[in-house]
């Protein structure tokens, strides 16, 4: 689930799409849904959103 579709087309070569036809084909109904939901947070989903949140999440340590 923190892997972005960025660095999986990086890696893979499949664009979002295609990785979300995967996803349906090989997970149970419930399953996708759930993973689905989560994918389509936009911020941990796209890299640039993604490590901006991780940023704004990360505590202060002086």
């Amino acid at each position: 689930d923190r892997i972005t579709f960025e660095e999986i087309y990086k890696t893979t070569g499949k664009t979002e799409s295609e990785v979300i036809r995967l996803m349906r084909k090989n997970l149970k109904p419930g399953s996708f849904r759930r993973w689905r939901a989560r994918a389509s947070q936009v911020s941990i989903k796209h890299q640039k959103l993604f490590r901006k949140n991780r940023l704004d999440n990360q505590s202060f340590h002086p």
